[in-house]
């Protein structure tokens, strides 16, 4: 059997756009005389679609797509795509996340997902009913294991702990599936390819069958996902794989002795793409998609952000320009009376660098009015974090009036250590459509901005080795607010991403007074981070829809 991996990149509820892509994918695997093509969860709508699943003219557009879609299916080929389905029993949740087989044109197969994840940034019981029988689908005389997502990751984590109480793949397994196929939408983060591979490679090697696993790639909103499809044969080996972060369509021959009970079949290794092989690779590639995909999706072409020599905006422009392309991001340095030359220099070098158009408009004249105008109001009060956050709020007018005018998206340029202890400015540094680095460590930060240095400078020298400044007040230095970068990034993920207690976290050898502090800081701003940008999810735990902690509270 020769199946087709369709590897799309969708865009939420653009029915007529998705429809043409996936035709076209169809179009190419008949060429190839596939048998079967595969599509990925969702793949009608989107993923994740939230709360348009509540709209009813919603659902429909979707059904009458996947009716469009069987139409694309005839009697040599069949087709393998997730869709919304209503629950017509009567009781329980209104639809069902599901996948249609379609073959001679119209829909021969229904199989509805089973494990519907309620954790991080998923919130699937929120609209699904869960499937509560997985049955193969036959297909060519093939009795075909399919699945959804989610089905898969019901394995015991090391610490032998599921989620579930129920393992759908291995009910497929039990009622004599012959060929394993899971439709996926996995968001990415970093580490998750390879726990992904393996909780798939251990189903194949198990069974003894051929696990084909599709997963969607692109962006939508906050979420990234880096597809990276493949297929598993008998004995547990890749032996074909799709790209990551890119469109792709993977051809893969599954061997007959394969389909006919046999287990354990080895197959013929195909087409196996290059994917990220370092972390920073891996961080790049997911901010330069989320990038790219957010800007495409949201109606935009053109980006700015404000340089301020600094590593963040460095960075930050330095994905904008490979994600966008140089001609299509302005770069804004906007001096005070408190900014150093080297501010100034190193944001024009970067641009330079990087060959994106740079503008400096100083900003002391309006910051000026600003304490003028509240010189009454001020006085005889000393100066204090007032005036320092006044600057930032200026920045965010400036550059938000040539958003305006020119139509650019305005990049937030905040990373994820500042966004955790609230070292930023809300409605000033915070300001912007998109914030591309915000679940980045500053640790990360520098590691990626000196990847991107490897073949040749990219990011000024200058910028690496000097001490991160928010330059608000003379001679200022984050490090005289927060600890060292290292200590920082390991409370902040220790505390978010792991959820360890503070007892844990100075178990670790860290400080307890620096470890109070920063948890203190951390819970202490959930407000501005609920007011924040959305940004880009690489790590296990964001500032975002994964993160649902309370505004008004004590703990």
């Amino acid at each position: 059997m020769r199946i087709a991996i369709a590897q799309l990149d969708y865009t939420i509820g653009a029915f007529k756009a998705n429809l043409e892509a996936m035709t076209i994918a169809v179009e190419r695997a008949r060429r190839a005389a596939a048998d079967l093509v595969v599509f990925t969860e969702l793949a009608t709508t989107g993923y994740p679609p939230g709360d348009l699943l509540e709209r009813r003219d919603f659902v429909d557009q979707n059904l009458t797509q996947l009716e469009r879609i069987a139409h694309l299916s005839d009697d040599g080929l069949g087709i393998l795509v997730g869709f919304v389905d209503r629950n017509e029993t009567g009781t329980g949740k209104g639809l069902h996340n599901a996948v249609a087989l379609c073959h001679r044109g119209k829909v021969a197969g229904r199989y509805f997902k089973c494990l519907l994840p309620s954790y991080d940034v998923f919130d699937e019981a929120r609209y699904f009913e869960s499937g509560a029988d997985a049955r193969p689908l036959n297909f060519k005389g093939v009795r075909i294991g399919v699945s959804v997502c989610e089905d898969v990751w019901a394995d015991p984590d090391l610490d032998g702990h599921s989620l579930y109480h129920r393992d759908p793949v291995l009910e497929l397994i039990h009622r004599g599936s012959q060929i394993l196929i899971n439709l996926s939408a996995s968001p990415f983060e970093l580490g998750k390819a390879n726990e992904r591979r393996d909780l798939v490679r251990r189903y194949a090697e198990d069974s003894g069958r051929f696990f084909i696993y599709a997963n969607q790639v692109g962006a939508n909103d906050d979420l990234v996902f880096d597809g990276h499809s493949m297929v598993f044969d008998g004995k547990g080996k890749v032996v074909s794989r799709a790209r990551d972060f890119e469109e792709d369509l993977l051809i893969y021959d599954v061997p007959d002795e394969a389909l006919a009970d046999v287990k354990g079949v080895e197959g013929p290794v195909a087409e196996i793409r290059d994917v990220a092989l370092s972390r920073e690779a891996e961080a790049l590639a997911a901010l330069e998609l989320g990038l790219h995909d957010y800007v495409r999706k949201c109606g935009f072409d053109k980006v700015l952000l404000g340089l301020s020599g600094g590593i963040d905006s460095a960075l930050t422009a330095a994905i904008a320009a490979r994600a966008l392309g140089p001609d299509n991001v302005l770069g804004v340095a906007m001096p005070t009376r408190y900014s150093s030359e080297g501010s100034v220099t190193d944001a024009e070098a970067l641009a330079t660098n990087l060959g994106i158009d740079f503008r400096t408009l100083p900003i002391d004249d309006i910051f000026q009015a600003y304490l003028d105008g509240l010189a009454p109001v001020f006085d005889g009060l000393e100066e204090d974090v007032t005036e320092e956050n006044i600057q930032a709020r200026v920045r965010a007018g400036v550059l938000m009036a040539l958003s305006n005018k020119f139509g650019r998206l305005l990049l937030a340029t905040g990373n994820k250590s500042e966004v955790a202890v609230g070292y930023c400015t809300l409605y000033g540094d915070m300001a912007g459509g998109l914030a591309v680095i915000s679940d980045v460590p500053k640790t990360l930060v520098y590691d990626l901005a000196r990847f991107l240095n490897t073949d040749g400078e990219v990011i000024p020298e200058s910028t690496l080795t000097k001490a991160p400044s928010a330059e608000l007040r003379p001679d200022q230095k984050d490090q005289d607010s927060l600890p060292p970068y290292e200590i920082l990034d390991r409370i902040v993920e220790a505390w978010v991403e792991e959820h360890h207690t503070v007892e844990e976290i100075v178990a670790e050898g860290l400080d307890p007074d620096t470890v109070r502090q920063v948890v203190r800081l951390i819970t202490g701003n959930e407000y501005k981070r609920r007011q924040a940008a959305p940004g880009i999810k690489i790590t296990a735990k964001a500032f975002g829809v994964g993160r649902r902690y309370p505004i008004a509270a004590k703990y």
